[in-house]
C-alpha cells in the first residue's frame, strides 16, 4: 500500500532529516509492537491490555500526523514548531492514558476520574479531529464533530434522535476512555488485523509488484483487440486490491496505463473514464480489498476470509462488464493490440517476478483455507521480502522505502478511524442508531425495495463528502438491522452500503476517482465524469443483483450458485453490449435493439421470486433471445451491406 491513506490525495509535506528519523523511529516502533503484541512474541514480558496497546499505537502513529500533514494542505515546507509541539503534546498525552490503561479499566473511570485524566480525555479528543482535519479534509471533520458533540444536546432534540441528557465532562470521557468510540471498533481493527496487511501491500509494492502485474497484464492481453485498455482494467484490479485506495491506483498505475491507451488510439477521455472506473472496482476485489472489508468483517463477527469469499462474484461480474465495453469498444473503433515488439514476454514476466504471484497466492491460501488472518499477511510479506533479498531484486536501502510506506500508510489510516470511532461512539451510546433502524422500518411500511432504495441513496451522498470507510461505518451501525430483519443477508447487505459508497469516486458532484485521472489524461473532467458513468453503470445495479440474490455471494446450495451466477454474466454480458450499441456476431444495433437487450439484461438479474406474476430470468431470457434472432433477420432481410469493421487480426 501506498502512503496515502484510504481513499484521499496525499497531502503529506516535506521532511527534515529529523522529521524523516522520528517518523521511521515510530513507525519502526509501532509496527515491532503491533506484531509483538499480535504473534504473542513476549519480547516486552508481559501481555499489554487491550487500552494500554492502543493507547501506545496512538502515541507512535497517532502523534506523527502532525509532522506528516499540514494544517493548511497548500504547505508542503517541514513541520514548523507549533506542528512539532502538538506532536510532543498529543505523544505524551497518549502515553500517559497509556500508563493508566489498567486503571481505566478497574476503576470506572469512565463514569469518575481525576481531573488530570478528565483533562487528557479532552486533549485526546482534541487531536482526534485535528488529525482527521488534516488527513481527511474538511467535510470529514465536520461530520465527526457534530457527531462528538450531539450526545451532549441529543436531550433536546425530537423523535429517535432524543437520548437521555449526557454532561461534557462524561461524553469527552466515554470518547476517550470507553471502548466504544476513539478506542472503539474501527482502530481495534487496525491494531489486531489490518496493520499487517498494510505492511504486506507496502512490501509488494518497494519490491517491485505494482511493475510485476502491469507487465503480466501487457503480457496476457496486450496484442489482443484494444489490449491497453484490457491491460488497465487488469493491472488497476490487481494493484487496487492491493493498494485498498482508488485514488491511490489512480496515481500509480494511471500514469503508465493513460498515456499507452492514448498512444493506442484511445481519446484521452475514454482513457481517464477505463482508468477510474477500473481503478474504483479495485478496493472491492479480493484478496486483500480495502480496510473497509477488514472492518466489515468484525462487524459481522465473521473471518476476513468469509467476506473475501462473498466479494469475488461481484468484483468479476464488475470487471467483466468493464472487458465486454472496452472490446466491444474497440471493435467498433477498429483499434488493434499492442506490437508485438513492445509487448513483454510472459515466461519473461514470470521469470522476474513469479515471487509477486507466488506471495498473493500463499496470503489467499493462508486466509481461505487456514483461516489465518494473525499472521498470514505477515508470512506473505516475509516471503516476498527475503525472496527479494536473496535474488537481489531490492538491496537493504529499499527496506527503509518499506518502513517509510508501511508507516505513512499507518498514520493515514489512524488520523483518519480515531475520528470516525467518535462517529460510532456517539450512536452507540445514545442509542439513536437503533432508534434510526426502528424509523426507517416504520417509513419504508417494511418494503424491502424502499428501504434499499432510501440505502443506496443515502450511502452515495455520504460517500460524496466522506471516505468510502466514513461513509461504510456511519451506515453499517444504522442501515443493516431493518434489512437483515427483513429476511435479506448480513453479508450482502453490508457489501451493498460499500458499493453505494463506492460510486461516488465516478459520480458527479465530486467524482474524486475520474477527477484525478482527467488531470493525467489531460482531459475534460466533467466529460470525463459523464463518460465514466456510463462505462461503470453495472456499478450501480451489482449492489442489487446480489442483495436480492445470495447465490451470487456464494451462499446456498452448489445448484442455485451455479444457476444465478450464470444468469449474471448473461446479464452483465447483454448490458455491456446494449451500453455499446453493439452485438457480436451482429454488429451495430440502434436504440429500440438496446433498449430491447438491456431490458432482457436487468429481468435476467433479478431472481424469479422477486417477481409477484412472472418469472424473470425466464422473461429476460426469452426477451433476449427473442430480440437477437430479430435484429439478425431483419439485417439479412433488409440485405444490409454496409462493410462492418473487420476484426484486428493481431486479436
Amino acid at each position: 500500500m501506498h502512503a496515502e491513506h484510504e481513499d484521499l490525495e496525499p497531502s503529506a509535506r516535506k521532511s527534515t532529516l529529523l522529521g524523516r528519523a522520528v517518523i521511521y523511529g515510530f513507525g519502526a516502533a509501532g509496527i515491532a509492537l503491533c506484531i509483538n503484541q499480535n504473534l504473542n512474541l513476549g519480547l516486552l514480558g508481559t501481555v499489554l491490555v487491550d487500552n494500554t496497546f492502543i493507547y501506545l499505537q496512538m502515541c507512535l502513529f497517532l502523534s506523527v500526523t502532525f509532522l506528516i500533514y499540514p494544517m493548511n494542505r497548500r504547505t508542503r515546507g517541514p513541520a514548523p514548531l507549533y506542528d512539532w509541539c502538538l506532536f510532543a503534546l498529543c505523544a505524551a498525552v497518549c502515553g500517559f492514558l497509556a500508563w493508566h490503561g489498567s486503571d481505566i479499566s478497574e476503576r470506572g473511570w469512565t463514569l469518575q476520574a481525576p481531573p488530570i485524566v478528565t483533562a487528557a480525555s479532552t486533549l485526546l479528543c482534541l487531536f482526534a479531529l485535528e488529525a482527521v482535519r488534516r488527513a481527511g479534509g474538511n467535510s470529514m471533520f465536520i461530520v465527526c464533530a457534530v457527531f462528538a458533540v450531539f450526545p451532549v444536546v441529543a436531550y433536546l432534540l425530537p423523535g429517535f434522535l432524543w437520548s437521555p441528557q449526557m454532561n461534557l465532562d462524561l461524553v469527552i470521557r466515554e470518547h476517550a476512555l470507553g471502548t466504544e468510540s476513539i478506542l472503539g471498533q474501527p482502530i481495534r481493527v487496525v491494531t489486531e488485523v489490518l496493520m499487517g496487511f498494510l505492511i504486506f501491500g507496502a512490501a509488494l509494492v518497494v519490491t517491485g509488484g505494482g511493475q510485476f502485474f502491469m507487465d503480466l497484464a501487457m503480457a496476457l492481453l496486450g496484442k489482443t483487440r484494444g489490449g491497453t485498455a484490457k491491460v488497465c482494467i487488469m493491472s488497476s484490479a490487481l494493484f487496487g486490491s492491493l493498494s485498498g485506495s482508488v485514488l491511490s491506483n489512480i496515481v500509480t498505475t494511471g500514469r503508465l496505463t493513460i498515456p499507452a491507451m492514448k498512444r493506442a488510439g484511445y481519446s484521452p477521455t475514454y482513457a481517464a473514464a477505463v482508468e477510474s472506473c477500473a481503478s474504483t472496482g479495485g478496493v472491492m476485489m479480493p484478496p486483500v480489498m480495502g480496510a473497509v472489508a477488514f472492518i466489515m468483517a468484525d462487524f459481522l463477527r465473521i473471518s476476513y476470509a468469509d467476506v473475501a469469499i462473498a466479494a469475488t462474484v461481484p468484483s468479476l461480474l464488475y470487471y467483466l462488464a468493464l472487458m465486454v465495453q472496452v472490446d466491444l469498444h474497440a471493435r467498433k473503433m477498429n483499434l488493434s493490440g499492442q506490437v508485438t515488439e513492445e509487448t513483454p514476454k510472459l515466461l519473461a514476466v514470470f521469470a522476474r517476478g513469479w515471487h509477486h504471484l507466488a506471495a498473493l497466492v500463499l496470503l489467499t491460501y493462508l486466509l481461505v483455507w487456514m483461516r489465518d488472518e494473525t499472521y498470514a499477511p505477515y508470512y506473505a510479506t516475509a516471503f516476498v521480502v527475503l525472496t527479494a533479498l536473496i535474488r537481489r531484486q531490492i538491496r537493504i536501502a529499499d527496506l527503509v522505502s518499506l518502513l517509510r510506506e508501511s508507516a505513512l500508510t499507518i498514520v493515514g489510516i489512524f488520523a483518519i478511524l480515531t475520528g470516525i470511532g467518535m462517529i460510532i461512539g456517539a450512536l452507540t451510546f445514545t442509542g439513536v442508531g437503533t432508534g434510526f433502524a426502528r424509523e426507517l422500518l416504520l417509513l419504508a411500511n417494511e418494503n424491502v425495495y424502499v428501504i434499499l432504495l432510501l440505502g443506496a441513496v443515502t450511502s452515495f451522498i455520504l460517500g460524496i463528502g466522506l471516505t468510502v470507510t466514513a461513509c461504510y461505518l456511519l451506515l453499517a451501525t444504522i442501515l443493516p438491522p431493518p434489512l437483515v430483519q427483513l429476511g435479506l443477508d448480513p453479508i450482502a447487505v453490508h457489501m451493498f452500503i460499500l458499493y453505494w459508497g463506492v460510486l461516488s469516486f465516478i459520480t458527479p458532484p465530486v467524482a474524486a476517482g475520474s477527477m484525478a485521472a482527467a488531470g493525467i489524461a489531460g482531459a475534460k473532467p466533467m466529460a470525463v465524469d459523464m463518460l465514466s458513468m456510463r462505462i461503470g453503470t453495472i456499478l450501480f445495479i451489482l449492489p442489487f443483483m446480489f442483495v436480492l440474490n445470495p447465490a451470487l455471494i456464494l451462499k446456498g446450495s452448489s445448484v442455485d450458485i451455479a444457476h444465478s451466477v450464470g444468469a449474471a454474466v448473461v446479464s452483465v454480458f447483454l448490458i455491456s453490449c446494449a451500453l455499446e450499441g453493439w452485438l457480436y456476431g451482429i454488429g451495430r444495433i440502434g436504440t429500440l435493439a438496446r433498449t430491447a437487450v438491456m431490458v432482457a439484461g436487468i429481468m435476467l438479474m433479478l431472481p424469479g421470486e422477486h417477481i409477484a406474476v412472472i418469472n424473470a430470468e425466464l422473461t429476460g431470457a426469452i426477451l433476449a433471445l427473442a430480440t437477437i434472432i430479430a435484429i439478425w433477420i431483419g439485417k439479412r432481410l433488409r440485405h444490409d451491406t454496409a462493410p462492418e469493421t473487420k476484426p484486428d487480426k493481431s486479436s
